[in-house]
C-alpha cells in the first residue's frame, strides 16, 4: 500500500509540474500574441515636434516627385475604427511601418536631408511598439497589409517608392493616433468637465 501511495504522489507531482509548464507556455503565448496594452507608453518620437516636421517635409518632397496619374492612387488602406480595435489598427500599421523600414525607406535614404533622422525615429517607434506587445508577424497577412504591398508592387519601382514615401504622413498619423496610450490625466479632466 505504501508503494502505491508513493507512485500516486509521484504521478501527482509530475502531473502538477506538467500542468504548470503548460500553463506557463499558454501564458507566454498569450503575452507574446497580445497587441499593445491599453496602458502602453507613447514612443518618444511621437512626442517630438521635430519628428512630426520631418515626416511632413519628407512626405511633401516625395509627393512633388509623383507622376500626375499617381496622385489619385492611395497605397495606404483606410481603416474602419468601428470594425477594428485601436490596438489592432496600431499593430497593423506597426507591421506596415516595419515593411517601410526594410523595403522602402532605404531606397529613399539619400533623397532628402531629413531622411536619416526620420528613419532613426521610425525605427525607434517600431522597436517601442514591438516591446509593448505588437507582434508584427501576426499582421503580415492581414488584408490591409497585403493590399498595401500588392498596390505597391503594381507601380514601377521608383514610382512606387515615391508614392509610399509620399504617404508616410498617413502612416505616421495612424501610428500616432492609434498607438498612443490614453493619458489618464486627460481622461480625468474630460470626466470632470
Amino acid at each position: 500500500m505504501k508503494l502505491d501511495n508513493v507512485k500516486v504522489a509521484s504521478c501527482l507531482r509530475s502531473a502538477a509540474a506538467a500542468l504548470a509548464v503548460l500553463f506557463l507556455i499558454g501564458w507566454t503565448e498569450q503575452v507574446v500574441s497580445l497587441p499593445v496594452s491599453q496602458t502602453a507608453r507613447r514612443s518618444q518620437p511621437f512626442k517630438d515636434p521635430k519628428t512630426h516636421q520631418a515626416v511632413q517635409e519628407v512626405s511633401e518632397h516625395a509627393q512633388r516627385k509623383e507622376h500626375e496619374e499617381d496622385t489619385s492612387v492611395r497605397l495606404m488602406p483606410r481603416v474602419n475604427a468601428e470594425q477594428q480595435s485601436h490596438v489592432e489598427i496600431c499593430c497593423l500599421h506597426a507591421n506596415i511601418l516595419n515593411f517601410y523600414l526594410k523595403n522602402i525607406l532605404p531606397k529613399y535614404s539619400n533623397s532628402h536631408p531629413r531622411m536619416h533622422k526620420l528613419q532613426t525615429d521610425l525605427h525607434r517607434v517600431s522597436e517601442d511598439l514591438q516591446s509593448q506587445g505588437c507582434n508584427l508577424t501576426h499582421y503580415h497577412d492581414h488584408q490591409h497589409a497585403v493590399e498595401f504591398r500588392r498596390k505597391l508592387e503594381r507601380m514601377e519601382d521608383e514610382r512606387g517608392i515615391n508614392k509610399a514615401v509620399g504617404e508616410i504622413v498617413i502612416l505616421f498619423t495612424y501610428l500616432h493616433d492609434y498607438c498612443e496610450a490614453p493619458n489618464p490625466s486627460a481622461n480625468a479632466t474630460a470626466n470632470n468637465n
